[in-house]
């Protein structure tokens, strides 16, 4: 399939056009509440508008600029999952301003390094979260709007900043006809550099690469607004996504759904992951397409399922991406949740979806090889050629056609994580993979040290100076181990600077209060000397060794 097409799209007007086409439908469903698709258009174009009066929007367009920069005012939300997290993603593409996720659980010192990196001129954010905000504000001199959400908090207006309904008064819906295909999805990730990176994708190439807006009978890009419109006449089904918009694959489930005219459900419980109320909501509002995150999301959804003995009759799919979803775990959910179909999705932030496995009741399920998405391939380790079939190399899991532009402000990882091959550009985060003779693609894992825990992506050496800082700490390396409840866990292996009893828990309360509390170990075990390498390097398959001796479950 061609990368170039006659016309590219922007999810705004995407969604403007379904709205047209299908006025009543239901775009959002919370709690028994519903929004219909007019009604949720008419919402963003007005947000958009009124973030185009207080000066948010478009500086500089695209074409002027590398890839590792962008030419738009940034809106952070730090939000839980209701109406206005959607509402505000889109209200920011009407006024030609980027979104970015901010991820609700970050320490100060973390909050202000994303809020520093992206720039951002404007935050939206909920009441419960405003002290947190508060705290770093006299640092970040270029946030000019704070519009704040009210929520059960009760807590006061941040001085300076006025409530989200009362930001909309008094603001005519703007027209969508300027939005751009250039116009930048911004999602930050932990990524292996330790510290979270803000991937640019244009909106057209967003649109096909991580949302899937294809012509899928035909196996080509759409071709008009109109298209899209009339393809989503078959869009009746409600989704629902479990996880928390502040992590890309809920945003990309939901905005797909709303792409193709479905219904997104929003969980009961917003803050967080409740799978029981997850299960009552999938029952109450007759949910179809359930997204989840790995195993650390199965394992509660199966457990809650069984205490309750809530079985949503009406679930036919659920969609598993972000984590490593187990083998057994599919087997236990296709039991439990009688002829339903998992999708086992893998992508990253820097690829959009690269590749599936699909398991239904006819077929055994597996861990770890997909089908690959097109474009989607294994390239060798020097990054210079794609690895045929069958081959005993293991390369670099990787994409291209529609993938990001690059990193914010980075350009040498943009460089990198982006290499031209044979003349085709790549996007290769960092998984290695194997390609095997049949077409699918075994991957591996992250080349790096990066834990994803629960969902989480959680850098080893920001833990391990979290860990150092303890009083007691001599030193300290942090490296992952496998967990039934969580895919994998955070483990700190501690040389202390004199041998004591029971600090274990001290240590991981210490951690709480310098970053986020689920980056904090679960386990902490102590030996005479940590091992490096003469370098000063950290032997992290010594640490991983230690780790998995060690483990009790």
């Amino acid at each position: 399939m061609g990368y170039c097409a006659t016309v590219e799209f922007n999810l705004a007007r995407v969604i403007e056009a379904v709205a047209e086409a299908y006025p009543e439908r239901v775009a959002l469903v919370h709690k028994g509440t519903e929004v219909a698709f007019p009604d949720l258009v008419l919402r963003y174009r007005t947000l958009g508008s009124a973030f185009s009066a207080a000066g948010i929007g478009c500086q500089t367009e695209r074409p002027k600029l590398p890839g590792h920069e962008s030419g738009q005012d940034h809106i952070a939300l730090y939000l839980n999952n209701e109406f206005e997290y959607l509402e505000s993603m889109l209200g920011g593409w009407a006024a030609r301003a980027a979104t970015f996720n901010v991820n609700h659980r970050y320490m100060a010192d973390e909050l202000l390094y994303l809020m520093a990196d992206s720039k951002a001129k404007a935050v939206i954010v909920n009441s419960a979260y405003a002290p947190n905000l508060e705290q770093v504000l006299p640092q970040l001199p270029a946030i000019k709007l704070i519009v704040q959400v009210p929520d059960e908090s009760n807590n006061d207006l941040i001085d300076g900043a006025i409530f989200y309904n009362d930001f909309l008064q008094g603001h005519e819906p703007t027209d969508l006809a300027e939005c751009s295909p250039d116009d930048l999805y911004v999602l930050y990730t932990g990524g292996t550099t330790g510290m979270p990176k803000g991937v640019l994708w244009r909106n057209a190439d967003f649109f096909v690469g991580a949302l899937g807006g294809l012509n899928r009978k035909q196996n080509r890009e759409y071709e008009s607004y109109e298209e899209i419109a009339e393809a989503a006449g078959r869009g009746t089904l409600r989704w629902m996504t479990s996880a928390p918009f502040m992590h890309g694959a809920a945003q990309w489930i939901a905005l797909q759904a709303l792409s193709m005219g479905h219904t997104v459900v929003l969980p009961d419980v917003t803050d967080r992951y409740d799978a029981s109320s997850v299960l009552q909501a999938c029952e109450r509002e007759e949910v179809e397409f359930l997204q989840i995150v790995g195993d650390a999301f199965a394992r509660p959804l199966l457990d809650a399922s069984k205490t309750a003995g809530t079985q949503p009759r009406s679930l036919r799919s659920i969609i598993s991406g972000g984590a490593v979803l187990n083998s057994d775990l599919k087997e236990e959910l296709k039991q439990q949740f009688s002829g339903v179909t998992i999708r086992d999705s893998i992508g990253s932030s820097e690829t959009g979806v690269q590749g599936s496995n699909v398991s239904t009741q006819e077929n055994k399920a597996s861990t770890g090889d997909f089908l690959p998405a097109s474009g989607s391939t294994v390239v060798n380790s020097e990054m210079d050629a794609i690895v045929e079939a069958g081959s005993e190399e293991i390369g670099w899991f990787a994409m291209s056609g529609r993938v990001p532009l690059g990193y914010l402000n980075d350009a040498d990882k943009t460089q990198k994580t982006f290499p031209v091959i044979d003349g085709v550009r790549f996007s290769v985060p960092g998984d290695r993979a194997h390609l095997l003779a049949d077409g699918r693609i075994q991957v591996l894992g992250r080349d790096s040290v990066t834990i994803n825990s629960g969902g989480e992506k959680i850098f080893a050496e920001e833990v391990e100076n979290a860990v150092k800082t303890h009083p007691d700490v001599y030193d300290a390396v942090v490296c992952g181990r496998p967990s039934a409840r969580w895919g994998s866990e955070v483990v700190a292996i501690v040389q202390l600077v004199e041998p004591k009893k029971d600090l274990e828990s001290e240590i991981i309360e210490h951690c709480g209060n310098q970053i986020a509390r689920y980056k904090r170990p679960k386990s902490v075990i102590q030996v005479e000397q940590i091992k490096r390498s003469p370098a000063g390097k950290p032997d992290y398959r010594w640490a991983q060794a230690i780790a998995f001796e060690s483990a009790t479950d």
